[in-house]
């Protein structure tokens, strides 16, 4: 059996686990009261926290289809276990989508310099992995400017006089013979070392979820972990994810994350204001994604790399507002999405500004 197949979590593997989860926190308890009595008190909270979560957890339904005091007790239940586990005052956020909006992120790769302060500000903001595993959900990939066309005048020029095809009907247009929009991912890097960007010679593109309005990730998942919301963004129900990878196979972006790995976040860069579909902590053997910011955007606020971005490559707002700047955008600059042939429609615009 490969290394990979046995780190594959199943059903009967996570109630295993969480029944020495659960013998692991009675030793806990133990341990405190040698322990001295300033110590004694913290230990056992969290111990109390993490028990009475995981025991919920196990038997809690799909979030979306709980009731409001269903949702209320599993919300206080993580808002302990969180501020126990990292010390320091934790909220998970259940504010809904906002109606009548489906979110748009239009990026101008003509300006983006590929520093990458975007994947960075997302891991901090997130509550992704830091080390071991490391965990981004933003990929930049440096792309030979030969490798990216966008010629109107291959376009406008019209059919050449003499095909390939001779006299046979078959006409042949300029985009036939090369590529007229998108992006050649061929010779793209998405892992560079670069200490000084940009470099002249190459684009630079950022990805991550598309946040597609066809998402195959969502056909894919067996138990609707993951699913799209009213806002259009595509979001997964951690507690209800039982980790098959599915929904990673389905993607065509490479926009998911799996964890191996139990989650390696620092007390002291842990982000306590987190979502329950957003950056609240995860856990081993779950899949995990962008979310453009689910709790800062369903309250109004820009996406974290949005905000980081140094030269405002970056735009964001809602598409069903023609006075929004995405829409602006997309009604007069030239605009394309990545992997359009595969008929996802994502939400996520390039453009050469």
């Amino acid at each position: 059996m490969s290394e990979e197949k046995k780190e594959l979590i199943t059903t009967e593997d996570a109630i295993e686990g969480r029944r020495e989860f659960l013998k692991n926190v009675c030793l806990t308890g133990a341990t405190a009261l040698v322990a001295g009595p300033a110590s004694v008190s913290a230990a056992v909270e969290a111990a109390s926290a993490d028990a009475d979560t995981t025991v919920a957890e196990f038997f809690q339904g799909h979030f979306v289809l709980m009731s409001d005091v269903e949702k209320e007790k599993a919300i206080e239940r993580l808002e302990k276990r969180y501020t126990a586990k990292y010390e320091k005052k934790t909220t998970v956020s259940n504010v809904p989508a906002p109606e009548d909006t489906l979110f748009g992120y239009a990026l101008d790769i003509s300006k983006c310099i590929g520093c990458r302060r975007c994947v960075h500000a997302c891991v901090d903001e997130n509550n992704q992995s830091r080390n071991d595993p490391e965990v981004q959900w933003i990929q930049v990939m440096k792309i030979p400017k030969g490798n990216f066309a966008f010629s109107a005048d291959k376009l406008e020029k019209g059919y050449p006089e003499t095909s390939q095809f001779g006299d046979y009907g078959v006409q042949v247009g300029g985009n036939a013979h090369t590529r007229v929009g998108g992006i050649g991912t061929e010779e793209a890097q998405s892992h560079f070392d670069d200490l000084v960007t940009p470099d002249n010679d190459h684009f630079y593109v950022p990805v991550q979820c598309q946040q597609c309005e066809k998402p195959p990730c969502v056909k894919a998942c067996p138990v609707r972990a993951t699913f799209r919301d009213s806002a259009g963004v595509v979001l997964i129900d951690y507690n209800w994810c039982i980790g098959c990878r599915m929904c990673q196979l389905a993607c065509p972006y490479q926009a998911r994350r799996f964890n191996w790995g139990e989650p390696n976040l620092p007390k002291e860069e842990m982000n306590p204001h987190t979502h329950y579909f957003g950056n609240r902590p995860r856990m081993r053997g779950v899949m995990e994604k962008c979310t453009f910011c689910a709790q800062r955007t369903r309250e109004g606020r820009n996406p974290a790399c949005l905000e980081a971005c140094p030269v405002g490559a970056r735009k964001f707002g809602n598409l069903l507002d023609p006075e929004s700047e995405v829409r602006k955008i997309l009604a007069t600059k030239r605009v394309f999405r990545f992997k359009e042939e595969f008929g996802t429609y994502p939400k996520f615009f390039y453009y050469v500004g």
